[in-house]
């Protein structure tokens, strides 16, 4: 059902393919399109107010040249950041289905496998977070215990032989959580300070 601001818009009501830079040192692992922003527009985490805060404190940290995303064709790149979703079509009220996850897994799995240079893994909200630690149990192992998920945890890990990341969880920038101050924009900018901080920047 589209929104009625969209109404004129083709929506690409397809799977969202993540997207960024190839030889990325960060992943971020988002949970689903939303309905009306990457569902309708075609790219991850673009034009919605998830997205809005996003792309602003990427900019911020100086991987992204732009603080806004509105487009697939909006002149938006990514520095040493590739972009992708634990789930790839916009689910039911926003709540993927355990179908729908192990569905979307083996999509995440190769682009896992293709980014070889990842090395820091940022889950946006804790179904991201599981997701990813799902992987890990799968692929690799880990390097420390764990951590539960909270906003800035930290768990090293081994996504294949020899592959080592960092898990650094965030909260998701929801407008449920940054509308409610769960999530701040400080809160949001020390996550990718500190994923900089992780790659010795």
């Amino acid at each position: 059902m589209k929104k009625r601001a969209f109404l004129a818009e083709d929506y690409w009501a397809k799977p969202v393919p993540g997207w960024g830079d190839p030889r990325a040192r960060v992943v971020l692992v988002g949970l689903a399109p939303g309905a009306h922003g990457s569902n309708r527009t075609g790219r991850v985490f673009t034009g919605d107010g998830s997205g809005e805060w996003l792309y602003r404190a990427l900019h911020r940290a100086e991987f992204a040249n732009r603080p806004d995303a509105t487009h697939r064709h909006d002149g938006l790149t990514l520095r040493d950041v590739f972009i992708t979703a634990a789930v790839r079509c916009a689910p039911p009220a926003n709540k993927p289905t355990p179908d729908q996850r192990a569905r979307c897994l083996p999509y995440l799995r190769d682009e896992f496998a293709a980014l070889g240079n990842a090395r820091v893994v940022v889950t946006l909200g804790k179904i991201a977070d599981d997701t990813v630690h799902a992987l890990v149990k799968e692929l690799g192992g880990y390097h420390t215990p764990r951590a539960p998920f909270a906003h800035l945890a930290e768990t090293v890990a081994e996504l294949s032989a020899g592959r080592r990341v960092t898990i650094l969880a965030s909260y998701h920038p929801s407008r449920q959580n940054t509308n409610t101050g769960v999530l701040t924009e400080p809160m949001l900018d020390a996550v990718f300070s500190r994923a900089h901080e992780l790659l010795g920047d």
